[in-house]
């Protein structure tokens, strides 16, 4: 039945007929409702004008029909109107109803089986009985189309640049950045509807404390120290997020991997070149930490924490025997030991043994040759040439990127391009990462200190140190009192320079 037969025989019973409002906005800033609502009036208005009876209004606010995003208040409204509810949708304009050919053809079917006729504020009203008030519909419907999608590229052009400018196009603030302009701009607060003043920051300059917090977390990583280490020192120093919570290990590893410490702009995953803002750190250094933190040999723990400094380092020295000692406490001892994980028996105990092994290390570091165990920085990296190169293979990488989308190259070519590049690629930033990781004996060789500069290091770093510098072979100890008076066995401790 054709929606003006409906509307005859509905005037003809003397009924009022009956209608249903349909909302959207695809995106509410403020979240105080207000496109919607001013939507609805504009909708009760023409209701009231043409003596139709509204018996529902259904609202999608802050939901993009373009986006494919499920509109739930649409669908509740197409359930409705299978059921009989209204013979009328009232819409500020088609475009609030459709952006998706799909959705629109789905939508003509159902109002030619249930006799449904649409008007809206805007555009009038459309007759999908007819050939020609479908073909009108269509046609508005891809006109709207064309719309998102020119906005959408608009959209994402806009932010690619804000990317690219380091500008804060909302969120969280990034650790690091946003330094008071001493503006403020309003905001309406989505607990309480109202509006209040907030300080416009400046996302292109470093937070003072913040920037030299994510330079101690690069240095800390690149002689050997450890992620959690880091983590001690922002809990030591009173740093929290910038939502003013503490800072996890996963968030400061995520910290430390940005490209935006470096000040390398990042768009959709995809770095786009160099941003406009201050860096926290060289770029050398950061590509250093990517290539230690994201390495699957680095050498990690699982469970629970190390807390003990030669922990599955020292090596047992039974013969044929290639496994590490773990440290545990075994039965009812209270003393912790360092015991075989091959289970060959005996153990040392702990505090002697690590006491031991440090003392070994400040003694050597102490000596006025000490220096002669630092190991030569690289031969031949020049590294502002590697990143030069960097930046040309990436901007390879992005016209093959566009060749392909043009049709000019085919997906073999775009996939031969891009695997050769991505190879040059890892291999400079290998290059870029060997010249900025530091001696873990940097800090420690020809300090006036030693033992102080050693007890200021964390335990990761300490490790970091014992693995570069020294071999540590538990071999099985003699029973019973030892020449000096005591239990403890220092001959049957054998350690090797390793420099």
């Amino acid at each position: 039945m054709s929606p003006t037969l409906r509307s005859a025989i509905d005037t003809a019973a003397g009924g009022r007929q009956r209608a249903v409002i349909y909302c959207r906005i695809s995106q509410d800033r403020t979240g105080a409702n207000l496109g919607v609502d001013r939507q609805r009036l504009d909708c009760e208005a023409l209701a009231e004008r043409n003596g139709w009876d509204v018996v529902e209004v259904y609202v999608d606010n802050d939901v993009s029909a373009f986006s494919g995003k499920l509109r739930k208040d649409y669908r509740r409204m197409l359930a409705d109107l299978e059921l009989g509810t209204a013979t009328i949708v009232i819409a500020w304009h088609t475009d609030r109803l459709h952006r998706s050919p799909t959705e629109l053809e789905e939508y003509i079917d159902l109002s030619e089986r249930r006799g449904v006729s649409t008007h809206t504020c805007q555009a009038g009203s459309i007759d999908l009985s007819s050939p020609s008030g479908r073909m009108t519909a269509r046609i508005l419907g891809a006109v709207a189309r064309q719309e998102s999608e020119h906005k959408g590229h608009r959209v994402a052009a806009a932010r690619r640049q804000k990317a690219k400018a380091g500008q804060w196009s909302g969120g969280i603030r990034p650790f690091g950045w946003g330094v008071p302009t001493g503006e403020t701009m309003k905001k309406v607060d989505k607990a309480t509807g109202e509006e209040v003043d907030v300080p416009v920051l400046d996302m292109t300059k470093l937070v003072p404390e913040e920037g030299g917090a994510l330079e101690v977390g690069t240095d800390m990583i690149l002689s050997g120290g450890s992620v959690k280490g880091w983590v001690r020192w922002l809990a030591d120093k009173g740093l929290l997020s910038t939502v003013g919570k503490s800072i996890t290990h996963p968030a400061a590893r995520d910290m430390l991997l940005r490209p935006r410490n470096a000040g390398i702009a990042v768009y959709q995953g995809e770095e786009i070149g160099r941003g406009l803002w201050e860096p926290a750190v060289s770029e050398p250094k950061f590509r250093a930490v990517v290539a230690i933190l994201t390495n699957p040999g680095r050498v990690s723990t699982t469970g629970s924490e190390v807390k003990w400094f030669g922990s599955l380092i020292y090596r047992c020295g039974r013969p044929g025997c290639t496994a590490t000692a773990r440290c545990t406490k075994v039965g009812g001892s209270k003393q912790p030991s360092y015991r075989c994980q091959a289970n060959h028996g005996g153990g040392r105990n702990a505090e002697r043994l690590d006491a031991y092994v440090q003392d070994l290390i400040v003694e050597r570091l102490s000596k006025p040759d000490a220096v002669d165990l630092l190991q030569p920085a690289p031969d031949g990296v020049n590294v502002a040439e590697l990143q030069a190169e960097s930046e040309s293979i990436r901007r390879r990488l992005t016209d093959l990127a566009g060749m392909f989308g043009s049709g000019q190259i085919s997906m073999a070519q775009f996939t031969e391009g891009s695997d050769i590049a991505r190879a040059q690629l890892e291999g400079v930033t290998a290059q870029l990462a060997r010249a900025a990781v530091k001696d873990p004996l940097v800090g420690l060789v020809g300090v006036k200190d030693v033992r102080a500069a050693w007890e200021a290091c964390d335990l990761g770093r300490q490790r970091t140190v014992l693995r570069s510098l020294l071999d540590v072979i538990l071999h099985p100890p003699r029973q019973g009192r030892m020449p000096d008076g005591g239990y403890f066995d220092y001959d049957a401790i054998e350690t090797r320079w390793k420099r």
